[in-house]
């Protein structure tokens, strides 16, 4: 996904310097562009970042629900 997102950066970079734009035009557009790519880097860490949390969640789920039906040896057996 980084270098996806480092290749993206560089075509749109390479393309807007290249583009028959006027200076003001190309740094608003450049400015624009840098904005909506930190925007999908900040929401593609949070998703990121919300899969480990939730698979965090679980494995502690899990674990407590295996330490609970384990048995310990200190129950009594009336046989």
């Amino acid at each position: 996904m980084k270098g996806f997102l480092f290749g993206l950066g560089i075509g749109v970079g390479l393309g807007i310097l290249f583009a028959p734009m006027s200076g003001e035009e190309t740094r608003d557009n450049l400015s624009q562009r840098v904005g909506d790519l930190t925007d999908q880097a900040r929401d593609t860490f949070e998703q990121g970042r919300d899969r480990v949390r939730s698979g965090i969640s679980a494995i502690r789920s899990g674990v407590q629900a295996a330490g609970e039906q384990r048995p310990t040896g200190t129950e009594s057996s009336n046989a």
